[in-house]
């Protein structure tokens, strides 16, 4: 893809301390920073500034050709209060559309849009997390709803007895959207999760967040996205790229593409390198390189289940260090057993061309594990150049073509290779010690 251009501003600039009415007897004043938004849109656009020091704040609903940045030391603490998170806006909640509580910075049809600096944003997820127990009842309307007949503007959610967090940024059919410098902890759910957006810079961001499915950075029906220098401390997957779930995903039918992933760090979570499962849209054209895995389940995964149906293709992964990971260093699985709800059909997805290259690791439990479906196989899958040590070395099952040039595998336990259902199977170069 060519190179993405950070979005460009007018010279205009807004301070927060500029409008801080409605402040009495101490208590903090949750619109200051939307109060600065407008004001500066109304005015054809700008930066506005959120100086030094501890703000407290409800959503933050971005404008088109609004730069908004945080100076070092400021530090924003978003509120607790689930009813400030009110009207309800339309959003993608894990893989489906519906209106629900406002992401807490939050942008729709906008154009020129950035969130950056060397602040701090507090998301007080420890009010939001308990809703994990409470969801399901929920989950199961929303992710059924397409299947049922129910259009997108009749599923309307945002109560507490619905329990569906929202996400912490969530650009929406955005373009041209800048997210940089910034230290995000403790959202409700997924962390940075623009949806539908094109021209996407993610870097510099420092994402630590320990509650339940709270992902670091989900692309989800995005073009053109760059996520480069950040890093990743996560109660989920660290960087997971999506397309919407099951019949609702198909509908809308957008694919994830041309995504770029480089100089990353990811310190803990489900996954470092994802792609799925919720891939109903297809993901095609990803390219992740120079990254560094350490702790956590899996290193790269791609997931995905009977039911969702859609593609991932034209995928490459290289130069990647994975280590202590509990469970598979590199893992291609059509047998997720994770999903929120479970399908209501048996859609296979489509695997093609998945191209890893220089992995070296330790510490890993199992080393490769390779699974397609007997019915939909994985198709095309390349190993090149992988050292890793591990408990257990390779499984391979349901696989139509895979060509391993160079797989060394250390295993302390099982040093077996098994490949089962497996096509065109090409080796050279492959020592399990």
């Amino acid at each position: 893809m060519e190179e993405i251009v950070a979005p460009q501003f007018p010279d205009k600039i807004f301070y927060i301390t500029d409008f801080q009415y409605n402040q009495r007897d101490g208590e903090a004043d949750h619109r200051i920073i939307q109060r600065a938004i407008e004001a500066c849109s109304a005015n054809g656009g700008g930066t506005v500034i959120v100086p030094e020091g501890e703000w407290w704040s409800g959503p933050i609903h971005l404008q088109s050709n609004i730069h908004l940045t945080f100076e070092k030391g400021a530090i924003i603490k978003f509120s607790g209060k689930f009813a400030d998170y009110l009207p309800v806006v339309f959003t993608r909640w894990e893989g489906m559309e519906c209106y629900n509580y406002s992401p807490f910075i939050y942008a729709k049809d906008c154009e020129n849009i950035a969130v950056t600096g060397e602040g701090t944003l507090i998301g007080n997820g420890e009010y939001w997390w308990h809703w994990k127990k409470l969801q399901q009842d929920a989950a199961n309307r929303l992710c059924y709803a397409e299947n049922d007949g129910i259009p997108v503007q009749d599923r309307i959610f945002g109560t507490e007895q619905d329990a569906l967090r929202p996400s912490f940024i969530q650009p929406i059919n955005c373009k041209n959207v800048l997210i940089e410098g910034l230290s995000v902890k403790n959202g409700p759910q997924w962390t940075i999760h623009p949806v539908y957006c094109e021209n996407v810079i993610v870097r510099k961001v420092e994402i630590v967040s320990h509650g339940p499915n709270t992902d670091g950075l989900n692309p989800d029906s995005c073009k053109n996205v760059l996520i480069e220098d950040s890093f990743f401390e996560t109660g989920d997957d660290c960087i997971a790229i999506n397309s919407g779930m099951n019949e609702d995903g198909r509908r809308v039918n957008t694919p994830c593409e041309k995504i770029v992933i480089r100089n990353c760090v990811m310190k803990e979570g489900h996954g470092g390198l994802v792609i799925g499962s919720g891939m109903s849209g297809g993901v095609r054209n990803v390219y992740a390189h120079d990254c560094k895995i350490g702790g956590g389940d899996q290193g790269i995964r791609l997931k995905s289940m009977r039911g969702r149906g859609g593609f991932v293709e034209n995928v490459w992964f290289e130069n990647i260090d994975i280590n202590d990971v509990r469970k598979e260093a590199l893992q291609i699985n059509m047998f997720y057993g994770y999903s929120t709800v479970v399908p209501k059909t048996q859609a296979p997805s489509d695997f093609n061309n998945i191209n890893i290259k220089n992995i070296t690791g330790k510490g890993a439990k199992i080393a490769v594990e390779i699974k397609g479906l007997p019915e939909r196989r994985l198709k095309n899958i390349s190993l090149e150049n992988i050292n890793l040590s591990a408990e257990n070395a390779i499984i391979c099952t349901d696989v139509e073509k895979i060509d391993i040039r160079g797989l060394d595998i250390f295993a302390t336990i099982n040093k077996s290779t098994d490949f089962a259902n497996v096509h065109d199977l090409k080796v050279k170069d492959l020592s399990v010690k």
